[in-house]
């Protein structure tokens, strides 16, 4: 079963091919209407919500860091380096994602330094996961094509446990941070990132692997594990918020399916819970119209509601129907979340031409993420 898995989602597999050939990679996603003014007021970019927001962020890495260094050794530094752990490797998920669709700041240079600094945090080469995750908003849960999908059918359970503590990503990190300072990208990477971006991941890779051991070594110097606490460490610690809030974006929800209504999850939060993950919660809208900035996501959550599914009005709301439905895909791969669309909103419709006994998916939006 699992090595059915792994080819059924392979893409440089079959099922690839396939979509290619279906005409599916690439296509139009459904979109709401929106008045042309509205949008474009949306989409307007500004510096000072993203400023705001980062100064903050980056503010209370230093004063956690500050406060677990000086009570090191105690246990009163757990709790500091409990919330450092959330922000660096949680929270700077959703800054990796927002600046890197070029989005969450109006000035270039701040949005692209926003972009580095997270990829660092999360272990991710900041040009191959641009075009990843450009992929995945053309081709969002097409089958052989996404290369983000986190709950196949069946689940990896064991995968998806282990990374609430980063027990597989980052071993895989490393693993692929040596293949690219190696001067290769893996078969996946291969397939979606051209040969002239190829040069800056090689690059990327040796500088990073060269930052990893200088911290190693000040480890080992120092006798003391404080260095990999501050650095590298978090990701392992500090990354379960990441995994939790990922997992209602796409989570049981349908593949090949032809309208982000009815693959994404729109899930209500808190304050601190937004805050941590750059609105990304309006997940629904975000995949629909990728280029409005995060902070206007809830205004935009407005104008579009009436043509969506029920928002979740919680988290806990969320995980009620994933964990069920991941469970039951466990026997029954053809299960999924079917979500209905409220009344009066503009229904769902397969073309004539997909229509073949099996859901076919259009593909989504997004910009050359060369262009953003």
């Amino acid at each position: 079963m699992g090595r059915e898995r792994l080819e059924r989602y392979d893409l440089a597999g079959p099922e690839n091919r396939a979509a290619v050939e279906a005409g599916l990679a690439g296509a139009t996603w459904f979109r709401s209407a929106v008045p042309r003014k509205r949008m474009k007021e949306l989409m307007r970019r500004t510096d000072g919500p993203a400023i705001r927001d980062t100064a903050i962020w980056i503010g209370l890495m230093v004063v956690c860091a500050g406060a677990g260094i000086a009570l090191w050794g105690t246990w009163w530094a757990v709790p500091f380096f409990l919330v450092y752990g959330v922000l660096y490797g949680s929270a700077s998920d959703s800054r990796w994602h927002e600046a890197g669709h070029g989005t969450a700041f109006k000035t270039r240079w701040l949005d692209e330094a926003v972009y580095q600094l997270a990829s660092f945090m999360m272990m991710r080469d900041p040009t191959t996961w641009r075009w990843s995750h450009t992929r995945h908003h053309t081709d969002t849960l097409i089958v052989g094509r996404d290369p983000e999908i986190q709950a196949m059918r069946p689940a990896r359970l064991a995968k998806l446990l282990a990374n609430f503590v980063g027990l597989v990503d980052v071993p895989l990190a490393f693993r692929t941070m040596a293949i690219h300072a190696a001067g290769r990208l893996t078969a996946e990477e291969a397939d979606y990132v051209p040969e002239s971006e190829r040069p800056k991941v090689y690059r990327t890779a040796r500088i990073s692997l060269a930052v990893y051991a200088v911290t190693i070594a000040a480890a080992i110097g120092f006798g003391t594990w404080l260095p990999v606490v501050l650095i590298g460490g978090p990701r392992i610690y500090g990354t379960f918020m990441h995994i939790v809030y990922g997992l209602t974006q796409h989570a049981g929800m349908g593949e090949n399916v032809l309208d982000h209504r009815l693959n994404t999850r729109t899930v209500r939060m808190c304050r601190v819970n937004r805050f941590l993950y750059w609105n990304m919660n309006f997940h629904v809208e975000h995949h629909m119209f990728p280029m409005v900035p995060y902070h206007r996501l809830p205004e935009l959550h407005e104008e579009i509601k009436h043509d969506c599914a029920p928002v979740y009005p919680s988290l806990w709301a969320a995980y009620k129907e994933i964990v069920p439905a991941v469970l039951r895909q466990m026997k029954d791969q053809d299960h999924h979340v079917k979500r209905e669309l409220l009344p009066g909103a503009t229904p769902f419709h397969i073309p004539n031409e997909l229509t073949d006994g099996r859901a076919r998916p259009l593909a989504a939006a997004a910009s050359d993420p060369t262009a953003a």
